[in-house]
């Protein structure tokens, strides 16, 4: 088969997987996991298959015109360069593993059917938007991705906050992309064409008549699409559904688009100053706050959310500087190790039988109960971390190593703020991304909380994929000397100067973690456990009304209470309560566009009720009451009608009379 019938499959293959599983689902359940899992492996063959033949060549194009438009034509077009064909494999790579991992978790859950093959047209909405040569087929994709996590967050839609999760992340991801679409229309008038390449080619001859504000319309969507500031918001609460969607949504599909896309199309932003230096502003914004935000969570799976949200922020820092090779070199990193965090955390979810205790505060010493879980969320963490040699390390160097090429004025058409802002931005990251690592190791795996309940040893699937994600996690980044075919020959080695301050900062973050650990353990001795739970605004500061409403635990027991050796409360002093719910940017647009907009609807109900239906109402009643009149004289008596023609005879010949009378 030629590459293009290849390509073309990559992302046929999962769709025609998720069509059989919705239609065979209750009809035949014997095929639904074959159903699942074959596709995506199939798939992800294909889709290495493709890589090495594309080799970081030339890109292969090719494109077929879908139907005659009369203006600005829509193909069905692909583009793959190596950024595109080293994408598409990490996505059937998370794909398939948590498709078999799904397989163990989801085993007894009577809605599988439809959640493999919802997984299984995610997967596929994501390839397409991977492989598009066409913008207006890349947003099929796009808008796929979005209503399949609408469907996957609320999969648990019994619970009102998988309810209000799916809600909050459609609505949020859909505030993004109405700007999204205008810029997409605004860049293929502008170009002429939807094809990527065409649109390129108008951007490389100065064609583009306005840059600055397609990029921002542009860069709207993304910050919907990708969680970054001040559209990230819905993505904590998005934990509310299945761990294996978290893994998915968060390593290789929906989030991971918006990166790709600005990656693809970094020419038109970089054809505007304006848009690279805002582009740095909210890269740095997301970065620091969502680490911060990190350091407080309780609920392991909002850490390894806010997590995320840094990450993509070292993405789109990177590409704020204009090196999309740092950038997607960080995605391909991240997606192996974050799906790795997110599937070990679904293990110990799975080994206590419930959700509750992905509280850490609740967690007490698990490194015997799961000691895969263990050993590979040790892996993925020092990965998260940038701690050399894992592969962390080699990508966010990379990231670092291109925002102070950029800072001193290296970078070509690159302003040198908008390098300062991320290389100082992304230090500072550094540190606190290690510091919030080694305090979820910690809590997970050496904390003092309550003893769960065991439910026995997890699915063979379930560990068997850790180990597989483990090896990308520790080994990618060595990989840096053969992957600059695919970069556009771009250079991944981490240079001498990021390389020891990223470093010497995660050490430092990760010390002082464990420092303060140490301390707040040493003084729990001390201090009964019941003391501190019945004193919940004492110094420790442990219930917050807001971090209840943002679904951290209630804690009306002991064996619920928070572990008071929580090195994050130490760490970050009156920030905490600030942090755990995001620094009230719910509360913020609660404020500015929730309340009004409530506030209208309250007020437009007042109209319609005390206005317009009354005045429907008196249109009704008016001829209603002349209508009773009327019918009050219909009496049937002839002596009644005679009586009542004479009266009016004489009323008339009176008034005649004095009328005559007066005239005269």
């Amino acid at each position: 088969m030629t590459t293009t019938t290849l390509a073309v499959l990559v992302p046929l293959l999962p769709f025609l997987g998720a069509a059989a599983g919705l239609l065979l689902g209750r009809t035949a359940p014997g095929f639904v996991r074959p159903l699942a899992v074959l596709p995506s492996l199939v798939s992800l063959a294909l889709a290495v298959v493709v890589a090495v033949r594309q080799g970081g060549d030339q890109a292969v194009d090719a494109a077929t015109e879908l139907t005659p438009t009369g203006s600005v034509p829509i193909e069905l077009a692909l583009h793959i360069d190596g950024f595109a064909a080293l994408v598409a494999v990490l996505v059937g790579v998370v794909a398939s593993c948590v498709q078999i991992y799904s397989t163990g978790y989801l085993r007894d859950d009577p809605r599988y059917p439809s959640y493999a093959a919802l997984v299984s047209l995610f997967t596929s909405a994501m390839l397409l938007v991977v492989y598009s040569g066409d913008l207006m087929v890349l947003l099929v994709g796009w808008e796929i991705m979005g209503i399949c996590s609408y469907f996957l967050v609320g999969h648990y839609w019994e619970t009102p906050e998988a309810r209000a999760a799916s809600l909050k992340a459609f609505l949020v991801t859909k505030l993004g992309d109405l700007p999204f679409l205008i810029g997409l229309f605004a860049l293929a008038a502008d170009a002429g064409s939807f094809r990527i390449r065409t649109v390129l080619g108008t951007v490389a001859s100065g064609g583009l008549d306005h840059p600055t504000l397609i990029a921002l319309l542009l860069l709207a969507g993304v910050a919907g699409k990708s969680a970054q500031f001040p559209l990230h918001s819905w993505l904590p609460d998005a934990m509310a559904g299945p761990t294996p969607v978290s893994a998915l949504i968060h390593a290789a599909t929906m989030v991971a688009a918006g990166v790709y896309f600005i990656a693809r199309l970094l020419p038109v932003f970089a054809a505007s100053s304006a848009a690279l230096l805002v582009l740095a502003v909210m890269a740095a914004v997301t970065m620091a706050g969502s680490a911060l935000a990190a350091l407080a969570q309780d609920d392991i799976k909002r850490v390894l959310a806010y997590s995320t949200i840094g990450q993509l922020g070292y993405m789109t820092g990177a590409l704020a500087v204009g090196d999309r090779g740092g950038a997607v070199f960080h995605l391909l990193s991240h997606g192996a190790f974050k799906a790795l965090l997110f599937l070990a955390a679904g293990v110990i979810i799975h080994a206590a039988g419930t959700n509750s205790l992905a509280a850490m505060s609740r967690m007490k010493d698990l490194r015997a109960r799961v000691p895969d879980a263990y050993w590979t969320m040790t892996v993925a963490l020092l990965a998260l971390a940038a701690i050399p040699p894992f592969s962390g390390f080699f990508s966010k160097e990379a990231v670092l190593g291109a925002a102070e090429h950029a800072a001193t004025g290296h970078a070509e058409g690159i302003p040198g703020a908008a390098g300062w802002i991320v290389l100082v931005a992304g230090l500072v990251t550094a540190l606190l991304t290690a510091a919030y690592a080694m305090r979820l190791w910690l809590l997970a795996f050496r904390g003092h909380g309550a003893e769960a309940p065991d439910h026995g040893r997890q699915p063979l699937a379930m560990n068997a994929v850790l180990w597989v994600l483990a090896v990308p996690s520790l080994a990618f980044g060595l990989t840096t000397g053969l992957l600059p075919d695919w970069f556009d020959g771009h250079e991944l080695t981490p240079t001498v100067a990021t390389s020891v301050l990223g470093t010497g900062v995660a050490l430092a973050g990760g010390i002082v973690t464990y420092g303060a650990w140490r301390h707040t353990t040493a003084l729990a001795a001390r201090v009964p456990l019941g003391a501190v739970a019945a004193h919940p605004e004492g110094d420790a500061g442990l219930v917050e009304a807001e971090a209840i409403a943002s679904h951290a635990p209630a804690y009306g027991d002991v064996a619920s209470a928070p572990d008071p050796a929580d090195p994050g409360r130490l760490l970050l002093g009156p920030l905490h309560r600030h942090a755990a719910v995001g620094f009230h940017l719910d509360a913020v647009y609660a404020t500015l566009f929730v309340r009004p907009v409530q506030a209208g609807a309250t007020l437009v109900r007042f109209l319609d009720r005390e206005v317009v239906d009354t005045y429907v109402r008196g249109a009704g009643a008016l001829p209603r009451l002349l209508g009773a009149a009327v019918r009050r004289a219909q009496t049937g008596n002839v002596q009644t009608y005679v009586s009542a023609l004479l009266a009016g005879t004489v009323v008339l010949a009176v008034a005649a009379l004095l009328v005559a009378t007066a005239g005269a």
